[in-house]
């Protein structure tokens, strides 16, 4: 178990790694389809491509790696045929730090898209990304690699 453990968390680094650097697959389609998405009480709801100031994860990506190499559980069925690759999850950092919309647009299977959001739903709050000083909807993409010990 801890050999998977610590692969999953290799793994991980090198994704987070890579994923943080680029703000998103899709982030065009997605800003697109929010565009002109606003209050009438003025305030903007717009979720933004890419922002002054991107959102981190408390801790940094060290911390992110960590966090999901201690709360994703390979799915059993998976595991037992032999299921691996990326995931592919798509979500929303709020203004206040909390994460929503989340939505798995590419995965090997079900299961494994669905752990990848479940584990990613249950993050603490990240630091928000930041627009002209003001804290924002920022869209931000994840790549989750479930690899299994060779």
């Amino acid at each position: 178990m801890n050999t998977l453990k610590n692969t999953l968390k290799v793994v991980l680094l090198l994704v987070a790694a890579v994923s943080f650097s680029a703000n998103a697959m899709h982030a065009d389609f997605y800003a697109k389809k929010q565009a002109g998405n606003h209050l009438s009480a003025g305030i903007d709801t717009a979720i933004h491509a890419s922002v002054d100031v991107a959102p981190t994860f408390p801790g940094g990506i060290p911390a992110f790696t960590n966090f999901l190499a201690k709360n994703l559980k390979y799915p059993a069925v998976d595991r037992e045929n032999k299921i691996t690759g990326k995931v592919f999850v798509i979500f929303v950092v709020e203004p206040d730090g909390s994460l929503s919309h989340f939505n798995a647009v590419r995965g090997p299977s079900e299961t494994l898209k669905a752990e990848a959001i479940r584990a990613l739903a249950s993050s603490p709050k990240w630091q928000p990304g930041k627009q002209n000083g003001e804290a924002v909807r920022v869209q931000f993409t994840v790549p989750i690699n479930f690899e299994l010990p060779k």
